[in-house]
């Protein structure tokens, strides 16, 4: 048996619906590996789901492009002040930030699939809906985004929702 995690979680990032391929040395019904890996693991990482994939189809970390996010913008900023600073930030079409030293610029155009947009406000937090492309080039960290966006750190709730593999111009989930 081997295991392989799908695209590792930003640092401070939460997430759900996450994927790992599990090969076995022989056939197990899938009901029957998602009750044995659900008796030894904690309920939180417990499996919800369990499928076989095609044989010669890529690994998880090579087929899942995209990810969706939600990120919540703690302490009164107002939606709108959102708002327009992630539209600026996106028209401008480039993003280039410091990391670690090393200067990284993201073209948005590619690096964002979809736009930014607000999904709910509640009291004074204010939840964006964020479609990320991954890849071998890294991928935008949602929190840069908005940091940059709103040219100040803020406190911020991150959390990856999906995980999808792109069918063309469609997305779908591996399960």
């Amino acid at each position: 048996m081997r295991i392989a995690f799908g695209p590792a979680l930003p640092v401070g990032t939460a997430g759900e619906r996450e994927y790992l391929d599990l090969m076995l040395v022989r056939f197990v019904p899938p009901d029957e590996a998602r009750a044995a890996l659900r008796r030894v693991v904690v309920a939180e990482l417990a499996p919800c789901a369990c499928g076989y994939a095609p044989a010669g189809e890529a690994s998880l970390a090579a087929a899942l492009t995209i990810a969706e996010y939600v990120v919540t913008v703690k302490g009164g900023i107002p939606r709108e002040e959102i708002e327009r600073s992630l539209d600026a930030i996106v028209r401008n079409g480039t993003l280039t930030f410091e990391h670690k030293g090393k200067t990284k610029v993201f073209d948005l155009a590619e690096a964002l699939p979809k736009e930014p947009e607000v999904v709910s406000t509640e009291g004074t937090d204010v939840s964006v809906r964020m479609v990320v492309r991954m890849g071998q080039h890294g991928s935008l960290r949602p929190d840069v985004l908005v940091t940059a966006a709103l040219g100040h750190d803020a406190r911020m709730l991150v959390t990856r929702t999906d995980l999808l593999i792109e069918d063309g111009e469609a997305w779908r989930r591996p399960l």
